[in-house]
C-alpha cells in the first residue's frame, strides 16, 4: 500500500513539469495523507492539465464521499476489474507527481517509517480519477495504484506504488491507449536508483507536516 507521501518544490519537480509542458511549481507538503487534496495530472483536449483532487476515489456512481472502504489506492491486480476502478482506468487514467513515499516495516511488534525516493528524479505515480457531482455539488477526487513489490524493498513492505518512467507517463497519459495494453506498466518494477531512509516515528501521524527526521543510515537499491 502508500498511505503517505511528500512533494518538494525542487529540480527534479520542475523537471517533471517540464516534461509534460506545465508551467507550474508544485508547494512543498509532507506527509501527505488520505483525503487530503493531491495535484493531480491527466491530459484532456490534448494538454496535460494539473488540478488538486481528493486523494480518496469517489466512484462517480456513488452515494457520495464516503471513508467506509479504502479507497485511495487501486491494486494493480484488480484495478481492470474493480467496478470502482475499472472505468477510469480504461478513460482517466492520471500521474500524481511526489519526491518520495513512507512505508513501514513491521519489526520486533513496532512499525518502523521509511522515506523512499529516487536518487535523482521526481516520482510520477500511476493514478486514475473520477468526478462525482450531486446537484451543486460535486468532487474531483484519485487514487494511487499499488503492485506487489520487488524483491529489493519487499523486506520493509510487501507492496509499493506503481512509478512511471518519462515513456511511461507518457503512454499512461495517451488516451488513445486502451487500459489492457497498459497492464505491463503495473508489474513490479523500480523507474531509477531509491534510497531507503528510516525516519522517525513522528510521522506516523498524520497531523506533524514537518520533514520526517533521518534516524539511521541510507539503503541505496538498484532496479
Amino acid at each position: 500500500m502508500c498511505g503517505r507521501y511528500n512533494i518538494i518544490d525542487d529540480p527534479f519537480t520542475q523537471e517533471l513539469m517540464q516534461h509534460l509542458g506545465i508551467e507550474a511549481h508544485l508547494p512543498t507538503r509532507y506527509n501527505i495523507a488520505p483525503t487530503e487534496q493531491v495535484p493531480v495530472i491527466f491530459r484532456l483536449n490534448d494538454c496535460y492539465q494539473l488540478t488538486e483532487m481528493r486523494w480518496w476515489l469517489v466512484p462517480s456512481w456513488a452515494d457520495g464521499p464516503s471513508t467506509k472502504y479504502a479507497m485511495f489506492n487501486a491494486r494493480a491486480e484488480t484495478v481492470a476489474t474493480s467496478r470502482a476502478f475499472r472505468g477510469p482506468f480504461k478513460h482517466q487514467r492520471a500521474i500524481i507527481p511526489a519526491s518520495s513515499f513512507i512505508e513501514w516495516q513491521k519489526r520486533d511488534g513496532q512499525k518502523i517509517p521509511y522515506d523512499i525516493r529516487p536518487v535523482d528524479a521526481a516520482i510520477a505515480f500511476a493514478g486514475l480519477w473520477d468526478h462525482w457531482q450531486q446537484g451543486e455539488t460535486e468532487v474531483y477526487s484519485c487514487a494511487l495504484i499499488t503492485t506487489e513489490a520487488v524483491p529489493q524493498i519487499r523486506h520493509i513492505h510487501s507492496r509499493m506504488p506503481v512509478m512511471l518512467d518519462e515513456a511511461g507517463i507518457d503512454l499512461w497519459l495517451d488516451p488513445n491507449q486502451k487500459g489492457s495494453d497498459l497492464l505491463p506498466l503495473l508489474q513490479p518494477a523500480l523507474p531509477s536508483e531509491l534510497l531507503l531512509t528510516p525516519v522517525d516515528n513522528a510521522i506516523n501521524n498524520a497531523r506533524h507536516k514537518e520533514v520526517a527526521e533521518r534516524v539511521g543510515e541510507p539503503e541505496l537499491i538498484k532496479p
